[in-house]
């Protein structure tokens, strides 16, 4: 090999995954992987009729506005990708919680991989593309809630230096207590790393 030449990079499962901000051609992507993502991470925790009515055309919709016009300048949304296939994605943006300071507080607002497509690392990739962009758009901490009943994603979270904060909340989904949804926030600090 000469000093000119360089190895072809590998091919195969995981050779070509990037994540990047989500575009409007990407909302047909990221509301398929939201219905598969909540029928699968949502069984049990929402009535199956809710997830069964789950319409992917619509969140489409919802999506493609979104995109199109977010609502402040930092709201994001990531989308991790397998060639040009959408795998997973997640939302991130000011802090909305009553209790945190949105100028110095960001959320990942959503954080789905598509269930068919998990232990490939999209999740990893998401997890430090909303660190790197929060950081970005000058947020010193990053908060997300998780289902209180979700260890397997509790567990990802806390290996990636999340850790529950002390904050709690109920989503009642109906508004007549039927389905209530507990929830955990966790938190991490956006600090760079010092290098000693």
């Amino acid at each position: 090999m000469t000093a000119h030449q360089h190895p072809t990079p590998p091919v195969g499962p995981g050779a070509d995954v990037s994540v990047r901000v989500g575009w409007t051609d990407d909302a047909a992507g990221i509301a398929g992987v939201q219905v598969r993502a909540w029928r699968h991470d949502l069984a049990g925790v929402l009535p199956a009729d809710v997830l069964r009515e789950l319409d992917a055309d619509q969140l489409e919709a919802a999506w493609a506005a979104s995109l199109a016009t977010p609502k402040d300048a930092r709201n994001r949304v990531l989308v991790a990708l397998e060639r040009s296939t959408v795998r997973g994605f997640a939302v991130t943006g000011p802090a909305t919680d009553p209790d945190l300071d949105p100028i110095a507080v960001g959320e990942v607002g959503e954080l789905l991989v598509d269930p068919a497509n998990t232990r490939q690392g999209h999740g990893s990739r998401l997890v430090q593309a909303c660190a790197d962009t929060l950081r970005a758009d000058r947020f010193g901490i990053a908060v997300l809630w998780l289902n209180s009943q979700d260890d397997v994603r509790r567990t990802f979270l806390t290996s990636a230096g999340w850790a529950a904060d002390g904050a709690h909340r109920e989503l009642d989904l109906y508004g007549d207590g039927s389905v209530l949804v507990k929830q955990v926030r966790l938190h991490t600090d956006l600090a760079e790393p010092r290098l000693s």
